[in-house]
């Protein structure tokens, strides 16, 4: 098992309960939807998950793709918003394909703790070629070093705390110590970096960036940064 296939199926140590997935992903769509440059901008979400909330997204600009590599959630966005008129499904070999220079903002959001430092290098190549010279990538939800696993569970008691699933939240963090997930940490890794190296890395990849002052999603422990093209 590696990380595609953890999340192409339901877990409860993703989501600890319906209301848990909705407003997580009720969250992420109208902090994205903040972000968007344009009511007729072009935007891709790379790694989107499950996006329930999508819509929302797709409300504030010209069109909306949406990106992932599991392909049972993929199947599944296909079905949610086939008849949607301004939205659609790729996999990462199709979104590859799009024209280059024709996004106007690419989101990769909870997906760099994933990958390696060279495979984030070669999205993020990908994603420079994709973009327009006006456009903007948002890195989100980077996990700093310290005490990562200790705000994770504190950030997500307090999220529950404000949306009715507390003790459910309380029950997913004992569920989550005898999962896959941990196994596959410990085989397969996550990937840290402090404020100072993600900018680095972003710099080296062709881009300007600069920290947001607030991170996609529930956890103001992790960081987003905003980034043009050099």
């Amino acid at each position: 098992m590696d990380w595609i296939s953890f999340y192409d199926f339901k877990h409860s140590v993703i989501y600890v309960n319906g209301r848990h997935r909705d407003v997580h992903y009720q969250t992420i769509a109208q902090d994205i939807r903040a972000l968007v440059p344009a009511p007729d901008a072009i935007v891709m979400d790379y790694g989107c998950g499950e996006a329930t909330s999508a819509a929302l997204v797709a409300e504030a600009c010209g069109h909306l793709t949406l990106v992932e590599a599991a392909p049972n959630v993929r199947a599944a966005l296909r079905e949610r918003f086939a008849s949607h008129p301004k939205m659609s499904v790729m996999s990462p070999d199709e979104a590859a394909q799009t024209a280059d220079g024709s996004v106007d903002m690419i989101v990769l959001h909870s997906v760099a703790q994933y990958l390696t430092g060279a495979e984030l290098d070669a999205m993020m190549a990908t994603f420079r070629r994709l973009l327009k010279p006006t456009g903007t990538f948002v890195l989100g939800d980077i996990v700093p070093p310290q005490m990562a696993s200790v705000w994770a569970a504190l950030s997500l008691l307090k999220f529950g705390a404000a949306n009715g699933f507390f003790w459910a939240a309380v029950g997913g963090l004992i569920r989550i110590l005898v999962s896959d997930y941990f196994t596959l940490k410990k085989t397969h890794g996550l990937s840290h970096y402090t404020e100072a190296e993600a900018l680095a890395k972003l710099k080296a990849a062709g881009f300007v960036p600069r920290r947001a002052a607030h991170n996609i999603g529930h956890n103001q422990h992790r960081m987003t940064f905003l980034s043009k093209p050099a």
